[in-house]
């Protein structure tokens, strides 16, 4: 009770409150201006965070990223151009229910089912986090290092693009982590010699780069979106209750979905919304409908995509190991703010866990009055000039990464490198996001490796005899060759007579 209360008042507090707020309406509009994603204005708001309270910081990357998540719908709606990736998977189905004049339905199903999700995300983050903390307790190096390649595999598994190119991207974010001296040996790796490359390669900058950059550069070389036609919008939230009542089968299994796709490490609310749209058509009594605007599609999708946003914090949390690309960013605004990721986070500063929960409510909450104004607006929000916005972007890039890095020129050319590596993979089909966590991860890999191995002083026998570290391993070594197993699968079923 004592650390409840505590959680209170540090969640009520007046710049807790004023950061929420504000970051929640910064992130309503980025993530309607379609090409500005949910992960860029995560990235662009870690310089303002050196200036904020633990829980302020972690306050403005959860209320941004949730209301950025919903915001991206309503692009889709309206002109039928996806805000976020998240919102990709039913564009098609929302603006169909557009051009049938239900507008205001379509986002307002985005808007409720989008809310009711974030907060059942959160209470499964408050049951499932801690009985894993009580586990985790009993992890040594072994099973660590086991549990971050398992988180690697996963990201490379998921990715939409092919594995082996997941998997290429994924190893680039390895070999940069190396860089540096900050390795068990102290040796200078890939450093040709520049002292600026013996600290390694900042990951904000990095990740600024490779989300913000890069989508800057992805819009000087596409077209300006159509302007958007004007539409009466009647009560958003009208009949929203009925849906509830009629899909509670879709919206439960959208919950459980997102929530489980979004603890898998990398993959993140843009994989739980296509994996649930799916699956919503799949189970469907009336598929045919799909398509053609309707709702039921958008309901479950909708119920996915921020349970995944909150089931991303957990092995973020737990293990220090990012859900998505999002919680990437926010593992390393919870290290500089001393709330280092960890089983004994849990028990140690409980309240500010508590916090942390009582954050995530408050931001889905509030996300309704101010998605209903944002929707309101949203033909000015977004007929936003892009030659506008751009340049305004690449400052806070620039700005932003000498902030982080202690006022280092440095950090700005990185920001570029990173992001014009981030446009030629993007273009290519290569994820960045499997490299991101190639680069967050690649540490933590190497530090448990090591320090493994001297434990048991060079032998691999108790990575294997250890019962949790053989669990582990057995899943790793079924993600790694998953490909290969369902080549053969297909191979076979072609060569099997019709």
């Amino acid at each position: 009770m004592n650390n409840f209360l505590a959680a209170f008042s540090m969640v009520f507090a007046p710049d807790v409150l004023i950061a929420m707020f504000a970051s929640a309406i910064y992130g309503l509009i980025i993530g309607a201006l379609p090409g500005l994603t949910a992960t860029m204005a995560t990235a662009l708001l870690v310089p303002v965070t050196f200036y904020l309270s633990p829980i302020a910081a972690i306050a403005t990357i959860i209320a941004s990223s949730a209301m950025a998540i919903f915001s991206g719908d309503i692009p889709g709606c309206l002109m039928r151009i996806p805000g976020t990736p998240a919102s990709a998977a039913y564009t098609d189905e929302a603006y169909r229910m557009t051009l049938k004049g239900q507008a205001e339905t379509a986002l307002g199903i985005c808007l409720w089912f989008s809310a009711l999700g974030g907060i059942v995300g959160t209470i499964a983050l408050v049951l499932i986090a801690p009985a894993l903390a009580e586990i985790a307790l009993s992890f040594s190096t072994f099973e660590y290092f086991w549990l971050a390649i398992l988180g690697l595999m996963c990201a490379t598994l998921v990715a939409r693009s092919s594995p082996v190119k997941a998997l290429a991207a994924m190893l680039i974010g390895l070999l940069v982590s190396c860089i540096g001296i900050e390795n068990p040996a102290g040796t200078p790796r890939f450093t040709f010699g520049l002292t600026d490359l013996l600290g390694g390669i900042d990951v904000i900058a990095a990740l600024v780069g490779v989300f913000a950059l890069a989508e800057v550069m992805r819009a000087l070389t596409q077209k300006e979106p159509p302007e958007i036609p004007e539409r009466k919008l009647g009560s958003i939230l009208k009949g929203q209750i009925e849906l509830t009542k009629k899909y509670p089968k879709q919206q439960i299994r959208g919950n459980i979905v997102g929530t489980l796709i979004g603890a898998l490490p990398g993959a993140g609310a843009d994989m739980a919304a296509w994996v649930s749209y799916s699956l919503s058509k799949r189970f469907s009594k009336e598929p045919e409908k799909f398509g053609t605007g309707h709702p039921e599609g958008l309901v479950e999708a909708g119920a996915s995509n921020n349970a995944a946003l909150a089931g991303g914090w957990i092995p973020a949390l737990l293990f220090g190991i990012p859900g998505d690309t999002i919680t990437a960013i926010a593992i390393g605004v919870l290290y500089m703010k001393g709330l280092n990721p960890g089983p004994t986070l849990f028990t140690e500063k409980a309240s500010s866990m508590y916090a942390l929960y009582l954050v995530f409510i408050i931001a889905n909450i509030i996300m309704i009055p101010l998605g209903i104004m944002l929707i309101r607006v949203s033909k000015y929000v977004l007929k936003a000039p892009r030659s506008l916005i751009m340049p305004i972007i690449m400052v806070f890039c620039a700005v932003g990464a000498f902030g982080a890095a202690g006022n280092n020129l440095f950090a700005v050319l990185v920001v570029a490198a990173f992001g014009i590596l981030g446009y030629v993979m993007e273009e290519n089909g290569y994820p960045v996001a499997a490299m991101v966590l190639g680069i967050v991860m690649g540490t933590m890999v190497e530090q448990n490796f090591v320090t493994s191995l001297i434990k048991s002083d060079g032998s691999i026998l108790p990575f294997l005899s250890r019962p949790i570290a053989a669990f582990l391993a057995f899943f790793t070594f079924l993600a790694l060759f998953w490909p290969l197993i369902a080549w053969m699968k297909r191979y076979r079923a072609a060569l099997s007579p019709a």
